[in-house]
């Protein structure tokens, strides 16, 4: 049994590429794990947000981590900012930190680009980053490629505070779920499907009604050439669809496009739209049942206690080791 650490921003409903590429396997992780499920919201601030957006999106992902399938009583589920402990020992990893490692990183790069005022928290998201997860002496995260310098920065900070102070962190593994294709867009099937694209034809959410999904797949670009074939280079949005399709139904991408040799886009299409309704459909139906009710905010009030009795021991141990503090408490 190892013992998993994931967390999610709630800055916007969770998309298809987020629930087929991560999400879909936080279920299946709970079998012979124990999995902590966590939504960031204190990471979700690096940036500015609307105080009534992200209220909204914090229970709208805690309603759809249920939904997906997180057990309450196999895994613990909770937000970030109602365990202190995160703040603190973040505090601490970012002394540990240097600025020059900070600077380095590609997200921030990325995010600050352009721009005349940074806030200072999209410098340090990084070892706050690593605070959540050495919190929980966690042995494996989930990560995608777009995480993996975060990974790499929280090992070497939880080394070098061993090294300096004694063994108090776990060294995590970066654990890459068995997941097919990344997702693309589908107005621009080069670049990943994301929630922040302002086109809003090009990304499908969890929560899309089933006229919006067969719309937007409907309108999914794809290219003159009307045959289905999987070629990432040239025929990229075709490619997508095909892995949508695929991930959705479980049939491989050799057994789709024999099925569909000589048919046109409409039904192909179609068939995908059906697809990714199917898919969703039973999520949709427990959000439904979760979102609002007691069950929701009581399964949140147990998680947060539960991260907390075992996030405040190594802080504590954390903290005892650099000399802060009482020693008597």
């Amino acid at each position: 049994m190892s013992r998993i650490f994931s967390g999610v921003q709630p800055t916007s409903i969770p998309t298809l590429g987020n629930y087929l590429g991560a999400m879909r396997n936080f279920a299946a992780l709970q079998e012979g794990n124990e999995c902590i499920y966590c939504i960031v919201d204190e990471h979700a601030i690096t940036v500015p947000q609307d105080p009534a957006e992200i209220q909204k999106n914090i229970h709208n992902l805690a309603a759809l981590y249920l939904a997906i399938g997180i057990d309450p009583k196999r895994s613990i589920l909770f937000i970030q900012s109602e365990v202190p402990c995160h703040a603190q020992l973040g505090w601490i990893m970012q002394c540990t930190s240097t600025m020059g490692e900070l600077e380095r990183m590609t997200q921030f790069k990325d995010k600050s680009k352009g721009k005349q005022a940074i806030p200072a928290g999209l410098l340090t998201y990084p070892p706050l980053m690593a605070a959540d997860i050495l919190l929980y002496q966690t042995e494996l995260v989930p990560v995608g490629a777009d995480q993996k310098q975060h990974m790499e920065l929280t090992r070497d900070l939880a080394e070098r505070f061993n090294k300096k102070y004694g063994e108090v962190f776990t060294l995590p593994e970066p654990y890459i779920p068995p997941v097919g294709a990344r997702i693309m867009s589908l107005a621009e099937p080069t670049k990943k499907m994301s929630k922040s694209d302002s086109n809003r034809k090009a990304t499908i959410f969890t929560l899309d009604s089933e006229k919006d999904i067969i719309k937007k797949i409907k309108a999914a670009t794809t290219d003159t050439e009307a045959s289905i074939r999987y070629d990432r280079e040239s025929k990229p949005g075709v490619s997508n669809l095909l892995d949508i399709f695929s991930l959705c139904t479980g049939r491989s991408i050799d057994e789709l496009t024999t099925a569909y040799e000589g048919k046109g886009y409409g039904a192909f299409k179609a068939d995908v739209a059906e697809a990714v309704v199917a898919t969703l459909k039973p999520i949709q139906e427990r959000y439904q049942q979760l979102i609002g009710s007691p069950e929701l905010d009581q399964i949140l009030d147990e998680g947060a206690e539960k991260a907390y009795e075992i996030a405040k021991k190594t802080l504590k141990a954390a903290e005892k080791a650099l000399g802060i503090g009482r020693a008597n408490r």
